[in-house]
């Protein structure tokens, strides 16, 4: 029952970053981790690790690199990004 109201929250958390991103860019798409090797360590890219801090305090997976963010606080720190970026967000 608890896991089942974790997804519901987590859910609504990527729902909330996934419209703010689509009303702040014209296309928002999927990537495959083929793609993503493609363009580790691009200058132009910020790869963003929006994992809850429980998901992200257990993987032993953690991209070198990546910045870790509170995906439920979007609103605060999404505006420190370079909007000239290719920003990639990555979750559990």
């Amino acid at each position: 029952m608890a896991r089942t109201k974790h997804l519901k929250v987590w859910a609504a958390v990527i729902t909330t970053i996934l419209f703010t991103m689509t009303t702040m860019a014209a296309e928002v798409s999927k990537m495959t981790k083929e793609e993503l090797k493609g363009i580790l360590g691009n200058p132009e890219t910020v790869l963003i690790d929006v994992r809850t801090g429980s998901d992200w305090n257990v993987s032993e997976f953690k991209i070198k690199g990546a910045v870790r963010e509170d995906a439920a606080k979007v609103a605060d720190w999404i505006g420190k990004y370079p909007k000239d970026k290719t920003l990639v967000f990555y979750c559990a």
